[in-house]
């Protein structure tokens, strides 16, 4: 097949939608499909083998941490000359809606795919809180012709299916179990993270930071427990803010990490703790488990879809401090701490990237089939 993916991000970024990208189209490439990327242009112009075509980036005021592609006809034209057997608009929001526009004008089977739950996004940005209906609408638009529209998780799809989108699927998740190993921990980066203090027990936040993730609920639960650091690696517009909210706690702030520095920043601390409410999965869940760490999250749909209570993490009530206490205890009990943290490897042994990567490949037939035929809601 040759694959058009038309996204809001890739590399050099850092995320799960890129990460997510890049083992599907090693998948594809591998098994001899062709793949144009068409990305905002950060430089990069091939991956191993797949063209990326950049279109030129735009950064917000606010938000200067990351840059963004506007709609643009050169969508269109690319796409045009690649004649493609599908077109994959990831996450539709600006640049990708150019690819909904071009697979309709093109008649070419359409793919979209919803990674980033902006609705959810708005309840934390109280000045925008009040467009919410007018964003579903606009999520609606985006997905309406789409011959697949997928989802990352059971609940975004009951979600999805309740804002009326049609048309709905589920791809797996994947996570890397070679890379993201128990293998990896690693003395000189527990030193570190801890900020000088290894015999403190060490959780780790791995991501974007940004306030929708909730990072800052954590504080009252270093103000309590003197015996807990946090390592926070990634890079975000609510850095500095939180920077400022931990000054004092021993908070270890690394910046984004890659490669086997990650892997050891996983395994060398004793918890993954993850108190977002608003993600549509949160692979870096997986990549926690795959680390061998007991996963520490707050409940919501996507995190009970992945975390059993006490048998590969422990869940807690967001905006409770007892709930959040109790679940860290788990790392005391030293019994119940290695039984979860064997459990969640397991767990991660069961998500392979190839089954993830060849079930995408699969919902690509699906459109050219349904397009082929015509649709039928």
């Amino acid at each position: 097949m040759k694959i058009a993916i038309v996204t809001e991000t890739f590399l050099p970024s850092t995320d799960g939608i890129v990460t997510r990208l890049k083992k599907a189209i090693d998948y594809f490439l591998d098994e001899g499909h062709e793949v144009l990327v068409i990305a905002p242009d950060l430089g990069v112009r091939d991956y191993k083998g797949a063209k990326v075509i950049g279109v030129k980036p735009v950064t917000f005021p606010f938000y200067r941490y990351r840059k963004w592609g506007f709609p643009s006809r050169k969508v269109h034209r690319e796409l045009k000359k690649f004649d493609p057997d599908v077109v994959h608009a990831v996450n539709p929001l600006l640049l990708a809606t150019s690819a909904v526009i071009a697979a309709q004008k093109l008649d070419v089977p359409l793919v979209s795919s919803y990674h980033t739950h902006l609705p959810k996004y708005l309840d934390f940005y109280s000045v925008y809180k009040p467009l919410k209906p007018l964003l579903w609408w606009y999520i609606r638009r985006q997905h309406k012709n789409a011959d697949v529209n997928l989802v990352t998780s059971q609940s975004m799809y009951d979600e999805l299916d309740r804002e009326g989108v049609k048309r709905l699927s589920i791809i797996p998740r994947g996570v890397d179990i070679e890379k993201r190993h128990p293998k990896f921990q690693d003395a000189k980066m527990r030193e570190y993270l801890t900020g000088g203090r290894p015999d403190n027990k060490l959780l780790v936040f791995i991501g974007r930071l940004a306030i929708e993730k909730e990072i800052h609920k954590l504080l009252p639960m270093l103000e309590t427990r003197s015996d807990i650091s946090l390592a926070i690696v990634g890079d975000g517009p609510a850095r500095k803010e939180l920077e400022r909210t931990f000054a004092g706690t021993g908070t270890v702030f690394t910046g984004f990490l890659h490669g086997e520095e990650l892997s050891k920043a996983y395994a060398s601390s004793d918890a993954f703790i993850f108190p977002s409410i608003s993600e549509t999965l949160g692979l870096v869940i997986l990549e926690g488990m795959a680390s061998g760490l007991p996963v520490i999250a707050a409940k919501s749909g996507p995190t009970l879809e992945q975390v059993t209570h006490g048998e590969n993490g422990m869940l807690f009530e967001n905006e409770n401090l007892d709930s959040l206490l109790e679940a860290v205890e788990m790392i005391d009990d030293e019994e119940k701490f290695n039984r979860i943290r064997k459990e969640a490897r397991e767990e991660a042994l069961k998500y392979s990237w190839e089954n993830a990567s060849k079930r995408l490949l699969d919902y690509y037939k699906d459109a050219r089939d349904r397009h082929s035929v015509g649709r039928s809601d």
